[in-house]
């Protein structure tokens, strides 16, 4: 199996309704080439770094996904190319760092997830020790 990651940025005037099925079209056409999806990422709205097709903002998607080979993607690549609702995109095989990286990633590890991960980690802890805290008024006023 070999993995890739494919990376697109749908035209935002599009209504949500219409990029939700643009991205799940590209989900299913892999799907149906015997592909397995490792993981979709929806970034969402963002700014493009230079004006496309007279759009400064777009919708970007990335997928990753394992494939037992990789002749279908000219086609991918070709239907990408042909579809209006697609801006850009970028289809790239990943070798095993980058399938490590992107687990580790995901996992919390590294990164953007890292902090995301922490932040969570300090709200659990500070609940904790407030639960803690009223569990030990609760106590003290038992004795009294």
């Amino acid at each position: 199996m070999r993995n890739y990651e494919l990376t697109f940025i749908i035209d935002p005037v599009l209504s949500n309704d219409e990029i939700t099925m643009t991205a799940s079209s590209y989900m299913d056409h892999l799907e149906q080439e015997k592909c397995e999806i490792v993981y979709i990422n929806e970034w969402g709205l963002r700014q493009l770094a230079y004006t496309i097709k007279k759009r400064n903002t777009g919708i970007y998607y990335t997928i990753e996904f394992a494939s037992p080979d990789g002749n279908f993607i000219d086609k991918l690549e070709l239907t990408l190319r042909r579809d209006i609702r697609v801006i850009r995109f970028l289809t790239v095989k990943i070798d095993k760092f980058g399938v490590q990286y992107n687990e580790d990633k995901r996992a919390g590890k590294i990164g953007h997830y890292k902090k995301e991960k922490e932040a969570e980690r300090a709200i659990r802890d500070a609940e904790a020790k407030k639960k803690a805290a009223q569990n030990k008024k609760q106590r003290r006023g038992k004795r009294r």
